[in-house]
């Protein structure tokens, strides 16, 4: 999936060359989950439903109550996806001790568990977003029992 956002994200070093965003993954990681974890769309749905995203797990269940009035708009739900999948890498990210954002071979963010093994969350949201399944924190379980 592509997230056009990260095509044109630099961060500047004092030469002006531009560092791209594996680089700031492993320079400034809170920075990129920061970045990672802006999901406004995700946000704006969830806060109109009375949902709070607050980066913890029972979000991702609040989030997995939620009518999927975006399956109705066919241009909304690959960026909710999108989003989904990001906001469940940010919990994880956030919640698990020694998981980690990286870029897959295709240069696109994954969530790296402790286990070694790489979540690619984009997809998985956009299955949520499209099916509503699985559900978002039945991914987050069975990704922190991995």
């Amino acid at each position: 999936m592509n997230i056009p956002f990260l095509d044109n994200w630099r961060k500047r070093r004092a030469d002006g060359e531009g560092v791209g965003l594996a680089e700031a993954m492993s320079r400034d990681p809170e920075s990129v989950t920061q970045l990672l974890s802006e999901c406004q769309l995700l946000r704006d749905q969830a806060e109109d439903a009375g949902v709070e995203l607050n980066d913890t797990p029972e979000s991702l269940a609040a989030l997995d109550q939620l009518l999927p009035r975006w399956r109705e708009d066919p241009e909304i739900s690959p960026w909710l996806g999108s989003d989904a999948g990001l906001y469940l890498g940010t919990v994880l990210v956030r919640t698990v001790p020694g998981t980690a954002w990286v870029l897959s071979e295709d240069g696109q963010p994954v969530v790296r568990l402790t286990s070694g093994r790489e979540l690619d969350v984009l997809e998985e949201g956009a299955a949520w977003a499209e099916t509503g399944t699985p559900e978002l924190s039945q991914l987050y379980g069975e990704a922190t029992q991995s």
